[in-house]
């Protein structure tokens, strides 16, 4: 998986991973982390998921991470909102109503990026990677995150040898060896969805379930 193909994808509108409509997980669950009014939402690898204008309406700072800028000028040009640009390397930085998103490599944001961060959506990320870079990117980003964060983590399972990723299958034995060391796991919802899903039946699958989990980091 490397930055090239997401690039690719992103360039040649090949984004059926996008969703059109908020999450419904999120809609059902958010309200869960009972988060302070005005908290900054981290929301990796987060394309132009219209779920960050969703959080931003419930209050919150939006912080974006977007590897394509076409991706990123798309959010703000399909919500109707001009953003102002500027460069800070690593990240070409665009911000429009609290709503930012940063452009760049996931794996160069430090603890300065996330200093304000109090929970993390991640409905794309983790299932957009695969086993190897799932590994790095908890290991990444778990320690820069300030302590207590709370995460909303939505995955796909199914039997991977199936279909090829993305999106990949993340088990909830995967969630916990990956995320118990540092975080308190939460299953909030299992849900087989394999019959509201006929794309990925076209794609050979037998089963397929949405989890969503809360992650709760442990304080030091």
């Amino acid at each position: 998986m490397q930055k090239e193909y997401w690039l690719d994808r992103w360039e040649r509108k090949d984004i059926g991973f996008h969703q059109n409509e908020i999450n419904p997980y999120l809609c059902q669950f958010w309200q869960s982390l009972q988060l302070a009014p005005g908290s900054t939402v981290l929301v990796p690898l987060c394309g132009k998921s219209r779920d960050m204008l969703w959080l931003h309406q419930q209050g919150h700072t939006v912080l974006g991470v977007e590897l394509s800028i076409v991706a990123a000028k798309a959010f703000f040009a399909e919500n109707g909102l001009t953003p102002q640009c500027r460069v800070h390397d690593p990240f070409t930085h665009l911000e429009a109503n609290d709503m930012h998103i940063l452009c760049g490599d996931f794996f160069d944001l430090d603890k300065n990026d996330v200093a304000k961060v109090a929970a993390v959506y991640d409905r794309a990320a983790l299932i957009a990677l695969p086993p190897e870079m799932r590994k790095r990117y908890t290991h990444h980003l778990l320690p820069i995150l300030p302590p207590a964060t709370q995460i909303l983590l939505v995955t796909l399972d199914y039997p991977q040898h199936e279909m090829p990723g993305p999106p990949f299958a993340v088990s909830m034995d995967e969630v916990t060896a990956l995320y118990q060391p540092y975080a308190a796991i939460t299953l909030l919802s299992q849900q087989d969805v394999f019959d509201q899903n006929p794309r990925f039946q076209e794609r050979g699958l037998s089963r397929l379930q949405e989890n969503t989990i809360l992650l709760k980091i442990l304080i030091p």
